[in-house]
């Protein structure tokens, strides 16, 4: 499966999963910043941000495979410049650093709506792992570092799934709705749902970022 992944493809997952990494700790610190929780952020930054934006991309790329044809990431290195400077002067992260261009022929609306859903719906079933490792925190057999990742990584991934599945532009979303508008409802209140149980988990935590 690895071998399905290009050099280049390789140096732009990279260099966009430390971009949009860097964007999220800028978010953490940026009000107390010194160099230790720099360093702790953006290697908490690098699992749960890190994995969900890899793995929501690899979703549509072998996806897109398994239809038969071949699918790329292709980092924007605009938007994740932006993604950064946002962070730091802001305090927003508004995170496009690319897309997955499938190359070949044509799609289908279905073939289109499967591709797409792939990605959300990854991120979703890593709220489950990212959930699992908060309760653990949370219950004092992981410790304040695992509520930490548990956390994020819940937090992320539910956001990262119910940004794309707004129907908007290039989104998932849109092309969700378009193939199947059944499918688009569950799965857009399902992302709702994991996004709002999320931001509760940090209310009770009592954890801020």
């Amino acid at each position: 499966m690895l071998e399905r992944i290009p050099p280049r493809e390789w140096k732009d997952l990279l260099i966009a999963w430390l971009a949009i990494s860097l964007a999220f700790t800028l978010i953490f610190v940026r009000s107390n910043f010194d160099i230790f929780g720099f360093l702790i952020f953006f290697s908490i930054s690098l699992v749960t941000v890190g994995i969900g934006f890899v793995l929501h991309e690899m979703a549509h790329k072998f996806t897109a495979m398994r239809f038969g044809f071949w699918a790329e990431f292709r980092k924007d290195t605009q938007m994740l410049l932006i993604a950064v400077v946002l962070a730091a002067l802001a305090g927003i992260v508004f995170a496009a650093p690319g897309a997955t261009v499938i190359y070949g022929a044509s799609l289908s609306r279905e073939q289109n709506g499967k591709i797409s859903i792939a990605g959300p719906l990854t991120n979703l079933i890593l709220c489950v792992p990212f959930g699992l490792i908060y309760l653990g925190g949370l219950s004092g057999l992981l410790g304040l570092l695992g509520l930490i990742i548990g956390t994020v990584g819940f937090q992320v991934n539910a956001m990262i799934a119910f940004f794309n599945m707004l129907p908007v532009s290039v989104l998932d979303g849109r092309k969700i709705l378009s193939w199947n508008l059944p499918v688009f409802i569950i799965l857009f209140l399902a992302t709702l749902g994991v996004l709002y149980l999320s931001l509760t988990s940090l209310y009770i935590t009592g954890i801020s970022f």
